[in-house]
Order: C-alpha cells, then structure tokens, then sequence
C-alpha cells in the first residue's frame, strides 16, 4: 500500500472522530437558536404584565400585547373597573384620515396617552407630531402634557421642544441658545435672553462634558416658577476628544470636551441662580465645584440637576458638592437673594461615596428644615436624619444588614419615608421590595410582601400601589395594594405557556462562593433544551463587571437575557455571575476591587465557574469562552491575558481597556486619583504579550462612550507582540453599534462555535426579525 495513503488514514480516522464529536451546525440550527431571541419569543407570552401609566385622577391605564389585540385598557382602582380608553376603531379612522395613512384598530402607531385638561380629548404622537383625537376627530394639537411616572414624580411627556424644561406653572420654558439661555413664553412664544456671557466651552447648564451630551439644559426650576438654579461650565482649558467619520470624500471631525484622569483641567461648574421675570444672575458664593454629583459620573438627576433642591418658598437652595475623586460630600445651603453659602455638615469616604444607584438618595425636606441624607457608613446603604439649621444628626432612619436602594417619596406632613431596600429577602439578596418607615425610625413595614424581585408604582394621589413581582425563573404577577400593603386584587398574572410548549426553558438562578471562599455571590444560567447530562458542553461566560452595575442587571423575570438562551441552543452552557465589588450589597463588598478596576470580578468568575462544574459534571472546564461589552470588553481581554490557561476564547465589544483613555469621572471614582494608582498596570496593552486563546476585538469608530483608540491600543500591542487576533470595526458606529448589532451577534455566534464548540458555522448567516 502506498506510504502516503498510509499516513492519511490516521488523520482521516480522527477526522471522522472529531465530526463525531462535533456535529455540523447548520443554518437550522441558528435558525432554532434564533428562536430564543426576544422578537420570536415574546409573542408567545399572554398577558404580559401591566405597566401602568398614571393618571392625575388615581386611574391608570396600559397597553395589551398585539397578540390580545393591542388595546389602551384604562383601570379605576376606586371603582374596581376597567374599559376600554377609548373607541379603538373610531380613532384609527379619524387617524387614516387626518394623516392619509391607513391605520388598524388593532396597530395604532403609538404606546402613550395624555388626556387634555377637561378630560375630552385624547392627545398621543405619530411620527413626531402631536394629535389631539375629540368628537370623533383627530386634529393636530400644540398643547403641553403631563403625566405620572412609576415613582409618582410629574414630567412633560408630550408637546413642546424636548431641549426645553418647562417651568412648574408650564407658562416659561427655558432653552439654551448661543451657550446661553434663553426663556420662552408658552402662550406668547415671546423669547428673552436670561444670560449675556455665556460664550463656547463656558456656557451655560450646557451638558456636553465625557460620555454625557445633550442639548438640553440642566437646571432645577423654582416651586414658584420665577428662578432657576443652574451653572456656567468652564471647558476653555479642557482636553478635546476627536471622532472621524468615514465616508467618500473628506471626513467630517467630531469634537467635544472630554477630559481624562489626570488632567489638570476638568469641567467646573460656577452655580448660579437666575431670576427669570427680570433676568439676573446671582452667583453663589463658593468656589466652583467640579463636574462630579453624588450619585455617579453625570451631574444629571431625574428630571433635571442631581444633588440640588429648592425650599418650598424658593427663598433657599440646599446642594450637595462632590469634591474630585468622589471622597468628599458637602451639603450646603445658599440664600437665593444674596447667594450667600453655608455649610450644613459633610460626610468623607476612605473609598469613594455614593447616595444611590438609580438616583440620588438624599432629599432636602423644606417644610422642618431637615436633610434626608443617604450613607453607607455603618457598612451597610441606609438613611439618616440632620436639623439642617446646625447640621447636627438627629437619628439614624433604617438600620439592619440590608440596603436602602431608592427613596421613593417622602410624606413631610404623616413624616413617613417609602423606599425600595434589598436584601430582606434570604433567597437572594438583589430581590427589590417597598417599604415604609417613620422619619423618627420607627414603623417599618415592608409594603410588597413575598420572595421575589418587586417592582412598585404609587398612584399620583398616594392611594394605591401597583405592585409587579416575579423571580428570574418565576413569570411576573400584577397585583393593587393599599398603603398598608394590603393585597385588594390580582391584576394581571402572565402566562407563558405557550413559550413552554415552544421547548423553551427558563434560566437557572444560582449561588457560589466568591473566590474569597465565604462570600455567597449569585448568577444565572442557560443550558440547551435538549441537554444530555452525559456530555460535555463548553461554557461562555457573559460578564460586565460594573463596579457601578453588575452582570445580571434586572432579577426581575425575562424570557431571554440577550442572546444567553439562543447560544445555549447552538450547544453551550452559559452563565452570568454577579461577582463581588457590585453594587447593592454592603460597602465592604462593593468597595473589595477598589483602586483596581482590573480585578473585574474575574477570580469570582473562575471560581464560580468551577463550583458549578462540580455541581453539574456536564460544564467542561476545558473549554471556557467570555465575552462582553463596554466594561465587559474590558473585562474580557483582562480575563484572556491574565488567565489565558483557563479562558480560552474571547469576545471583547467596545471595551475601555485602559482607564487613562476613558473619562475622568469614572476611573477617579473607583480607581482613586492618577497618582495614588496603578492605572498603568491595569491597562489591557499591557498585558497583551500573554494571550494564548483567541480572541476577538470589537469597536465603533464613533463611539463617544468609550472612545475607540482603547481597543486599538490592544490591537497595536498585540501586533507587536506578533499574536494573532480577530478584529471588527463598525466605521460610523456609537457604542452600541446601531443596525449592526445582529451582525455582531452572528459574528459572535461563529466564533464561539468555530473556536469553542470545534465546529464550522454556516456561511454569513443573517439574524434579524426583518430578513
């Protein structure tokens, strides 16, 4: 026999083995694994949930599911009744005729309601324009309207430019022209500059500084309409950051203000207080604060400026001014006629502090002239009481080894707080619950009894609760409490028994230990529905490692996370770990990575990712991929370079791989100041010379998050290291990466299938509802 045919049979046998091993996989399958994404599984779910939409009267209405006919059910919790909002097929054909579109009773174009003040009309937006539909017509309406959100807080949804903020009384509504403001009468359209030096990179409320950008201004109207409290940022001395688009012919330049760590200019903000009716600006009397608030790295807050409240008589403002590197708090108190400041007391964190997560914590209450503060001094997220006439702590509110994650609303007159805490619930500690307590810490009562995570909406007129809850695994139920917690009805329960019969199944909420071998830490995971415990399947590790956020995000019940179940179904197992140094723990627990943002939960990862091998033989710990996205690109190529023999293939999207190249808030915050860390030791270039797996790097050019010279400093470091690595740049893309994101899933899908799972993965497959 021929040498040559001799020495081909081995290779042919193990060949044959290893297609064995690995079947195939083939556009049906994508296809199956496409049946996990979020646009074919939720028409399979009924009954959604309610997110209820309230209005002024304590009544509420929502939005049924397309597949139950898409109808705006409004609820009267007095009356125990619900109907229909409005005459569904009238409206749809008042509307094909106002517009010379053809519209359905059961597709109308629009997902929000308003009703005009006397109750008759109704008021929604169709391709940017707003219509008013009243006596069986539907004609083009100006008109300013609110409503309610989820928290009770009231905010202009229609009507209006959205780069205005529209006064309390809704007779002014304020803008910026020309780096200066400008105010507008609503009846009149009458304009009247407010400010005269505000000139380019020192303007005023202006928001274009880092990540942040919008040409909305940022301010806090009086109660009584006739000031505004804001700023001048001065940016004359501040770095510039560049994007370039791409594009036949010369390319258009993109620059803004986006300082770094270290710089020695950074935004500042001058805070001033405008009188509006006769325009004057009042400045206050203290130094400029730096471009920093309480609650995180956007000076933005709800619905306007975060750490700034104003007295009910707007005779006081009371802030809080966040000094460089987030370590010290001071509240003040200004005097609106004279801007004179005083210090009410200040607060110093070792680490770095925080008042919240969603949004600041802290609340200046005019009617007794206390400060509501929020502190994680006793290790733990809680609320304390100050006399804001001394400064000097009256009571600590809440106590326990749980945390006050948001403080709802506070009732001056009854002097009761609402918030929402987690960790009162043993099964997991990130399930959310409202709850009640006294100012004086005295009376709490946990309002939305019941394992799970809750989500709580109060009526506008304090009445009702609307309360959601549900578990990762366990679909959602809607139920209307009292303010005693008091369940009156269920309101809605979702069924998803379709989806169940589709073969779907439901994630696999988890807990380990952290790699300090005592810390419980918690996940997610997905395996394929047809698992055969017999076999072994690679693992992909979904990461972003906050520290201001975590994996997982929501505990809340989805039927998908991403594309975690479509790639178990291509043959992976997949995980999500909430590892230490997140968020709405303990301070000890957040603060466990600080000043080494590189630490990226990884150890947390390997360690977790190993227990659960133990638990459930089919994980094999010889093939494990990561992958992530911003913070999670990061994250991703520190875990490929740092533990190249345990990670063996990765997906690293839009990471910000070195801090010194990503706005100055963020690393100044977790990392400390530039010349108290060892910024220089984290960066993934740095690292680069250790990869031994594969990996993939990912960036928009236009991407004014996290801009796209931190991954390209790991290409260039790779280069020079002579590894070799896969790379996809979107030319014109932001951060997210826009209409090419199934494109970058499908990548995603073919490396960890070519790379992980050893198999070739069909040709150029397109993802997409819309193919």
């Amino acid at each position: 026999m021929n040498r040559f045919l001799l020495a081909a049979i081995p290779v042919s046998m193990a060949l044959t083995a290893g297609a064995q091993q690995h079947p195939a996989i083939t556009a049906r399958d994508y296809a199956r694994a496409e049946t996990r994404l979020s646009f074919n599984t939720e028409p399979l779910i009924q009954r959604n949930g309610i997110h209820p939409n309230w209005l002024s009267d304590d009544r509420f209405y929502y939005r049924t599911p397309a597949a139950q006919g898409g109808e705006f059910i409004i609820y009267n919790p007095a009356k125990a009744t619900k109907a229909r909002a409005f005459d569904h097929q009238k409206l749809a054909a008042a509307l094909s005729a106002a517009t010379g579109k053809q519209y359905s009773a059961t597709n109308l174009p629009f997902n929000t309601i308003s009703f005009s003040d006397d109750g008759k009309g109704l008021i929604f937006r169709v391709d940017d324009k707003q219509w008013k539909f009243e006596n069986g017509r539907v004609v083009p309406d100006a008109s300013e309207v609110t409503t309610t959100n989820a928290r009770g807080r009231r905010g202009r949804t229609m009507g209006g430019n959205p780069n205005e903020v529209l006064s309390p009384d809704k007779q002014k509504a304020v803008f910026i022209k020309d780096f200066n403001l400008w105010v507008r009468d609503v009846k009149t359209g009458q304009q009247t500059q407010l400010t005269t030096d505000g000139i380019k990179d020192n303007g005023y409320a202006t928001d274009n500084a880092g990540w942040a950008q919008s040409n909305r201004p940022i301010l806090v109207w009086s109660p009584d309409s006739k000031k505004i409290a804001t700023f001048q940022q001065d940016e004359r001395k501040v770095n510039n950051m560049y994007l370039v688009s791409t594009k036949v012919g010369a390319p258009k330049l993109t620059e803004w203000k986006y300082p770094l760590p270290g710089d020695k200019e950074i935004p500042m903000l001058t805070r001033v207080i405008i009188n509006v009716d006769s325009p004057k600006v009042l400045k206050l009397q203290c130094a400029p604060d730096p471009h920093r608030s309480t609650l995180s790295d956007d000076i933005k807050g709800g619905a306007g400026w975060a750490d700034v409240y104003w007295s009910d008589d707007a005779a006081k403002l009371v802030f809080a001014s966040t000094n460089r590197d987030h370590k010290v708090e001071k509240v003040r108190m200004a005097d609106a006629e004279t801007g004179a400041v005083r210090e009410i007391f200040d607060e110093t964190s070792k680490t770095q502090f925080e008042s919240g997560w969603d949004d600041v914590n802290w609340r200046y209450l005019s009617k007794s002239n206390e400060i509501l503060w929020f502190s994680e001094r006793d290790n733990w997220g809680h609320l304390y009481l100050y006399d804001a006439n001394n400064g000097k702590l009256k009571n600590q509110v809440t106590k326990g080894d749980w945390v006050v994650t948001n403080v709802v609303k506070v009732d001056e007159k009854n002097r009761v707080v609402y918030f929402t805490a987690d960790g009162l619930e043993a099964e997991n500690p990130y399930f959310s619950q409202l709850c009640k307590i006294g100012l004086d810490g005295k009376g709490f009562m946990v309002l939305t009894p019941g394992a799970g995570n809750h989500t709580a909406s109060f009526s506008p007129k304090g009445n009702y609760i609307v309360d959601t809850y549900s578990k990762p695994d366990v679909p959602p139920v809607t139920v209307l409490r009292n303010l005693k917690g008091k369940q009156l009805l269920e309101l809605e329960k979702v069924n998803i028994s379709k989806l169940q019969a589709s073969g779907w199944k439901a994630t696999v909420p988890f807990s380990v230990k952290a790699h300090d071998g005592k810390t419980d830490i918690y996940g997610l995971m997905w395996v394929p529905a047809n698992l055969d415990p017999n076999k072994k399947y690679p693992v992909i590790d979904y990461i972003y490692p906050g520290p201001q956020g975590g994996s997982v995000g929501s505990w809340s019940f989805s039927a998908v996370r991403g594309d975690n179940s479509a790639l178990a179904e291509l043959g992976f197992v997949v995980v999500e770990i909430e590892g230490t140094s997140n968020p709405l723990r303990s301070k000890s627990f957040h603060d466990m990575a600080y000043g080494d943002m590189a630490q990226n939960t990884l150890a947390d990862q390997i360690t977790g990712i190993k227990q659960l091998a133990a638990k459930y033989p089919y994980i094999d710990l010889d093939r494990v991929g990561i992958w992530g996205h911003s913070g999670g690109g990061f994250a991703t190529a520190g875990a490929m370079f740092r533990y190249p023999d345990f990670f063996k293939v990765g997906i690293a999207e839009s990471g910000n791989h070195d801090n010194r190249n990503y706005e100055d808030n963020w690393g100044e915050r977790y990392n400390g100041l530039l010349e108290n860390a060892t910024y220089d030791e984290q960066a993934n270039q740095n690292l680069a010379k250790n990869l031994k797996g594969k990996l993939m790097l990912a960036h928009g050019l236009m991407d004014d998050n996290v801009p796209p010279q931190n991954t390209l400093l790991v290409a260039e470091a790779l280069e020079k290291a002579n590894k070799s690595f896969d790379l996809v740049i979107f030319p014109n893309s932001p951060h997210g990466y826009g209409q090419y994101s199934y494109y970058m899933m499908r990548r995603r899908w073919d490396y960890f299938v070519k790379n992980l799972l050893g198999a070739e993965p069909p040709a150029d497959y397109k993802i997409g509802p819309n193919k």
